[in-house]
């Protein structure tokens, strides 16, 4: 057994970064959603952006988890 599996480790890297961007997006939507903004930003939320990196997230979240279980 290899402590520092750096394969593995880095599919766990990479599902982290996919769920926070499909999670984070998500948050945003939903929050614009509700009408409440982050303090001193002006301006709308881009929802095509948003939704565009949700989509993203989710890609990369499969991709990662599907390659921690072929290891």
């Amino acid at each position: 057994m290899d402590i520092f599996n750096l394969n593995q480790l880095m599919a766990q890297l990479i599902l982290a970064v996919g769920a926070a961007l499909a999670i984070g997006n998500i948050y945003a939507l939903v929050q614009s959603r509700r009408g409440i903004r982050p303090k001193g930003m002006e301006g709308e939320l881009h929802r095509g952006r948003a939704w565009w990196l949700v989509v993203v997230g989710i890609v990369i979240t499969v991709w990662a988890l599907a390659s921690l279980l072929a290891l």
